[in-house]
């Protein structure tokens, strides 16, 4: 991008930002297909704020070819508890995925086929952000059927097991004592702490 291109897309930007906050939504949509991502992007979260945002719009957004505008569109769709995340937890950038398996868990309830995905990416998934914002989805959404990916994040890398002692709240059971009694001696000081505050929340 040349430098007077790069000028023009943040002029772009502003004026589609500034559309969200002035309650323009024609201008704010036209930024859906405006040719620089980062207008996309800003345009997604200004029709959301309109309050003007389509559903179709947004899917549509699933498939555009900049994964930052993906991203976003996971952000956005986290206040859309009706619309499936499941093509973006399949998304082959890994912070597309996060932010959905993120969004999942604002949801709160979502289809089995998502939550099966969930467990997947929970357990699977090479990236530990990924794993992390799965197990926190899992502890959100409160299915059983999350417990064993819950609880095998709680020897996961530390970021993981600290986000997968906190996820445990809404369980209970033998393994989940055993998962909590272990985090409370965990090497990371993090993790012991997670799992303090927890056993403080839950009481005796």
């Amino acid at each position: 991008m040349t430098p007077a291109a790069e000028t023009n897309a943040v002029r772009r930007r502003r004026t589609i930002a500034l559309a969200g906050h002035t309650g323009d939504p024609d201008t704010a949509r036209g930024g859906l297909v405006d040719p620089e991502p980062a207008v996309r992007g800003t345009a997604l979260g200004a029709l959301h704020r309109l309050g003007g945002l389509r559903v179709h719009e947004l899917q549509a957004a699933f498939h555009d070819e900049s994964a930052p505008v993906r991203r976003r569109a996971a952000e956005v769709a986290a206040n859309y508890p009706a619309l499936s995340l499941l093509e973006l937890l399949d998304d082959p950038d890994a912070t597309v995925v996060e932010v959905a398996a993120w969004s999942c868990g604002e949801h709160e309830q979502v289809s089995d086929v998502v939550l099966e995905r969930l467990i997947q990416l929970a357990t699977d998934h090479s990236d530990a952000l990924v794993r992390e914002a799965s197990v926190a989805a899992l502890g959100a959404i409160g299915d059983e059927r999350g417990v064993t990916a819950i609880l095998a994040g709680c020897t996961d890398k530390p970021a993981v097991r600290r986000r997968a002692v906190l996820a445990l709240a809404p369980f209970d059971g033998d393994a989940v004592d055993a998962a909590l009694a272990a985090a409370l001696v965990d090497r990371d000081w993090q993790v012991r702490q997670a799992a303090e505050d927890l056993m403080r929340e839950v009481g005796p």
